[in-house]
């Protein structure tokens, strides 16, 4: 039975209540009044990063012992499986952009612990284009649409690049046909950011988490993204939707890199900088288990679009480093969901702790849903009961010393990882493809930042940014016939 939002019944939703077939409409249609009062209001403010994607569902599964390393309860045996929500998305697009932009893909993953929700916030890409949170609103408005002509801007995103040579080795990535993955199934996921792993005897160690797809590695080339965002620019949602409706799970295998306290200290470059990787060969790949997604939202926007990830919710066994990003974002993300979803978005059912009871002395605002925690006391400590502390779940001690000041490391070693990767991963072929889709973006920029783009490419590698220059002169010659 077709009801209002109170459970009264409602005799029609096709006529307003008139005087005469032709009349004004009353302003006691309590149900007009209802539809068109929710009308109004159901758009939240769209997440100001990654805010188009695609959800599903599933459960992580552990395939071997990394116990000697953290005793997170998500870890505690081989064959234990955890459900998990998971969140693909695009970066700087609004919500009606197309899948197929040439940026970082977001892979967040929510796992549903008896110990409270853990999410892993991260990307498609294993680096970063910063190291210092200060500098990420900026990031993303040269992004994101000119303030006076609302168009995407060349010049912003050219002139950003080009006077923070750190963004180098994370350009270089998405230029190549990685920066357009042929949907979310088929390319890896990483955490990007170092964590620090305790153990149940107290012993830490840091470590990155890496999510290698099982369907194998696919990209698209510039023409086959370009023609799939005029004809198809929900592809990378509808693919996903569509191999878990047919039940073609997708899965990839976690792993972990680590690193010992001793080996950080005397790394040649700062292991907690995420504009780097960490070297394979050095810290290898340790496989860990399975996450395998079998299941595609209800409701888009109840489980989608009002999941909330934050790289702040760590459980026990699992701890921040150093990573300036890592505790900016944690200082950030939580901020921006009461923004978007209201002071109690913990409670929308996609974010309720679904292993773990949820018991604190949090009250009250927006949204508070259930019985707000009942007739227990709001505060600590206190006489009359309540949830009390649990010392053993203290998070481990470290030592810090060193001067108080603002450093600016943009003199830092940018080029070193990047030259790596330009010469050893990538092809003949791949450098030529990279140079030309960095040209296709960079010949809208001024001319003075063109220059100073192609010297940061140079100082990676001569051959980079004389590749670059050769497809920049082409371009402007064809313009130029034009």
């Amino acid at each position: 039975m077709l009801t209002s939002s109170e459970g009264v019944p409602i005799g029609t939703l096709v006529s307003s209540l008139t005087v005469g077939p032709r009349g004004p409409i009353l302003m006691q249609d309590a149900v007009l009044m209802e539809e068109m009062g929710h009308f109004v209001r159901e758009r939240i403010p769209e997440r100001v990063v990654h805010a188009r994607g695609a959800g599903a569902f599933g459960y992580f599964e552990v395939t071997h012992n990394i116990t000697h390393y953290c005793k997170a309860c998500v870890f505690e045996y081989i064959g234990k499986k955890t459900p998990i929500a998971v969140r693909f998305s695009t970066t700087s697009g609004e919500n009606g952009s197309s899948d197929l932009t040439r940026e970082p893909r977001g892979y967040a993953v929510k796992f549903y612990t008896e110990q409270g929700n853990w999410d892993l916030v991260g990307n498609n890409s294993p680096v970063f284009f910063l190291r210092d949170p200060m500098l990420f609103p900026s990031l993303s408005h040269a992004q994101k649409r000119n303030p006076q002509t609302h168009l995407k801007d060349p010049n912003a995103l050219w002139d950003f690049f080009s006077l923070r040579p750190e963004t180098l080795h994370e350009v270089t990535m998405i230029f190549t046909d990685r920066g357009t993955p042929d949907g979310y199934r088929h390319m890896h996921g990483f955490g990007i950011h170092p964590f620090k792993m305790i153990n149940a005897r107290g012993k830490p160690v840091y470590c990155k988490f890496v999510y290698n797809t099982d369907q194998g590695i696919k990209n698209l080339t510039r023409e086959q993204a370009t023609a799939l965002s005029g004809t198809n620019p929900e592809y990378a949602i509808k693919d996903l939707g569509d191999a878990i409706s047919r039940g073609d799970f997708p899965s990839w295998t976690l792993y972990i890199q680590v690193m010992t306290f001793e080996e950080a200290k005397n790394m040649p470059f700062n292991p907690f900088d995420i504009t780097k990787i960490w070297p394979h060969e050095e810290f290898p790949l340790l496989p860990v288990g399975k996450l395998i997604l079998n299941r595609n939202p209800e409701n888009y926007f109840a489980e989608v679009e009002q999941i909330a990830f934050c790289p702040q919710n760590l459980i026990p066994g699992i701890e921040p480093s150093p990573d300036r990003m890592l505790l900016g974002r944690m200082l950030a993300y939580p901020e921006a969901l009461r923004y978007r979803l209201g002071s109690n978005y913990q409670q929308i059912p996609v974010n309720v702790s679904k292993q773990a009871k949820v018991a604190n002395y949090h009250r009250d605002g927006f949204m508070a849903m259930g019985n707000n925690q009942g007739s227990g006391p709001n505060y600590y400590p206190n006489s009359f009961g309540g949830p009390e502390e649990t010392r053993e779940f203290l998070q481990s001690s470290f030592h810090l010393s060193g001067d108080v000041a603002r450093y600016d490391d943009c003199k830092e070693d940018n080029v070193s990882q990047v030259r790596k990767f330009y010469l050893t991963v990538l092809d003949s072929a791949e450098r030529q493809t990279l140079s030309q889709n960095i040209a296709k973006s960079l010949v809208g920029a001024q001319p003075f930042i063109q220059q100073r783009a192609v010297k940061n490419f140079t100082d990676v590698h001569p051959d980079y940014g004389a590749r670059v220059l050769a497809e920049l002169e082409k371009l402007r010659a064809a313009k130029e016939v034009k």
